[in-house]
C-alpha cells in the first residue's frame, strides 16, 4: 500500500539558539536501545542511577531528586503545585519571560503574588528582595531564575538565599539553562527546591524535567493542609514511584530516561569544572569576536551567562532576515530576542554539545559574511581573530 509520506528524514542543523542543543552521539545510541517496562527491574536499577547522578550534577544530597515527566516548564508547575498553597504569600523576582511565567503559574496555584522586577538583562538586587519581603506578612516562597534564557542575565544566589531564610521562606530556583554548563550549588547555596530541563546544557532531547527538593520544601509538600492541585505533580504519589516502594504511578519515558542516563553520563565523565571551564572559554571567545565587529552583549556585564548569549543586533541589520540566512545557508540556528527584547537582540546558544570552538567560529564566519551581504559591513576576519586570541591563552 503506497502512503503519500515520506520517511522522515530532517537536515541536520549546528543547533545554537536557546535550545535545544545539539546531542551527542552517545545519547541517540542510549535512545534506540531495547525498551523494557515502567517497573522492569532494569528499569528500577537504572531510575536510581539517575537520581544519583542527578544529584551529583545539582551538587546535593536531597533524597527527593529525580526526572518529571516533561519538559523544564514542568518542573517549574510541579514545584509550585507541591510548595504553594491557596492564600500563601510568595515573592517572584522578574527580569526576564521566565520570572514571568513563574508568576503566571504562582498565580494558577492560588498564591498571592508580589513581584521583584528589574530591567530586562540586569539581576535582581539582594537590596531590593530584602526590602520588599519587609513588606509581607508571612512570605512562604521566593522563586527566582538563576540564569534567565531570554535576557542571558546570570542571577548570583548567596546573598538573596541568605536573606530568604531569615524570612522563614523556601527558595525556589530556575537553573533550566545553567545546570551543567556553569555553577549550581544547590546545597552550598541552600535551596530549597529547584527545577531544570534535558535540552540545554545537558545535550539531552526535551521531554524531562530534573527537580530536586530539600528538606524544608519537602515538609512543606507532605505537610500541607490543601491536597496538590495536580494529581500527575503531586510529590506525594511521584515518591511512591521514585522511591523504595515502587508503586505504578504513571508509565514513565523510559527511552527519554535512557538518554538522560547517558547524557548525566557524559557530564560527569568530563567533569563538573571541566565542563563549565569550557563553557566559560566558548563564551569569552564569542564575546571577543562579536565586540570586534562592534557587536555587544547585551546583559549586565559582570553577569553574563556563558551558555546563553544576548546579542545586541547592529543598527541596520535585519533579525529575522540574518537568523534565516545562518539557517539556509550553514544549517546554524539561532534565537530571537523574547518580550522586551525582541528584535533588539539574538540569543546564542553555547550549551552543551552546542558549546565548541569550530561552532563558535563557524558563528561568527557566517554571521559576518551574511551582515556584509546585507549591507552592514563588518570586520570578519577582525572577528574572527580575536576569538583565536582567546582560545590561543
Amino acid at each position: 500500500m503506497s502512503t503519500k509520506y515520506a520517511a522522515l528524514n530532517p537536515t541536520p542543523r549546528v543547533l545554537m539558539g536557546p535550545g535545544p542543543s545539539n546531542v551527542p552521539p552517545a545519547v541517540y545510541r542510549a535512545m534506540g536501545l531495547p525498551l523494557v517496562g515502567h517497573l522492569d527491574p532494569q528499569f528500577i536499577a537504572l531510575m536510581e542511577e539517575v537520581k544519583q547522578m542527578l544529584r551529583d550534577v545539582m551538587l546535593t544530597k536531597n533524597a527527593m531528586t529525580f526526572p518529571v515527566s516533561g519538559t523544564g516548564s514542568a518542573g517549574m508547575e510541579f514545584c509550585c503545585v507541591n510548595l504553594i498553597e491557596p492564600g500563601d504569600e510568595a515573592l517572584i523576582c522578574i527580569n526576564g519571560v521566565f520570572g514571568t511565567r513563574m508568576t503566571d503559574v504562582a498565580q494558577r496555584c492560588g498564591a498571592l503574588v508580589t513581584n521583584v522586577k528589574a530591567p530586562w538583562g540586569r539581576i535582581i538586587e539582594p537590596d531590593d528582595v530584602a526590602a520588599t519581603l519587609k513588606t509581607m506578612k508571612a512570605p512562604k516562597l521566593v522563586g527566582i531564575v538563576h540564569a534567565e534564557t531570554s535576557t542571558g542575565a546570570w542571577q548570583p544566589m548567596e546573598e538573596i538565599s541568605r536573606i530568604v531564610h531569615e524570612h522563614g521562606a523556601l527558595l525556589l530556583m530556575d537553573c533550566v539553562t545553567s545546570l551543567g554548563g556553569c555553577p549550581v550549588r544547590v546545597d552550598d547555596w541552600q535551596v530549597d527546591a529547584a527545577y531544570s530541563g534535558t535540552q540545554k546544557c545537558l545535550s539531552c532531547p526535551p521531554g524531562l524535567a530534573p527537580v530536586t527538593l530539600g528538606p524544608r520544601a519537602l515538609e512543606k509538600a507532605t505537610k500541607r493542609k490543601t491536597k496538590v492541585a495536580s494529581w500527575y505533580f503531586d510529590v506525594n504519589l511521584l515518591a511512591s514511584y521514585w522511591g523504595q516502594d515502587r508503586v505504578y504511578h504513571h508509565t514513565a519515558p523510559v527511552t527519554m530516561n535512557y538518554a538522560l542516563r547517558e547524557a548525566l553520563r557524559l557530564v560527569l565523565e568530563e567533569g563538573l569544572e571541566n565542563r563549565w571551564a569550557r563553557h566559560e572559554r566558548n563564551h569569552r571567545a564569542l564575546k571577543a569576536g562579536l565586540e570586534a565587529i562592534g557587536i555587544t552583549i547585551a546583559s549586565q556585564e559582570g553577569h553574563q551567562l556563558w551558555p546563553l548569549n544576548s546579542a545586541t543586533i547592529p543598527a541596520g541589520a535585519d533579525d529575522a532576515a540574518v537568523r534565516k540566512a545562518l539557517l539556509q545557508r550553514y544549517s546554524l540556528e539561532i534565537g530571537g530576542g523574547l518580550g522586551e527584547l525582541k528584535g533588539k537582540t539574538w540569543r546564542i546558544g553555547l550549551m552543551g554539545e552546542s558549546s565548541r570552538e569550530e561552532n563558535v567560529m563557524l558563528f561568527l564566519s557566517g554571521l559576518g559574511a551574511v551582515l556584509n551581504e546585507l549591507g552592514c559591513k563588518t570586520g570578519t576576519a577582525a572577528a574572527l581573530a580575536a576569538a583565536r586570541e582567546v582560545y590561543s591563552r
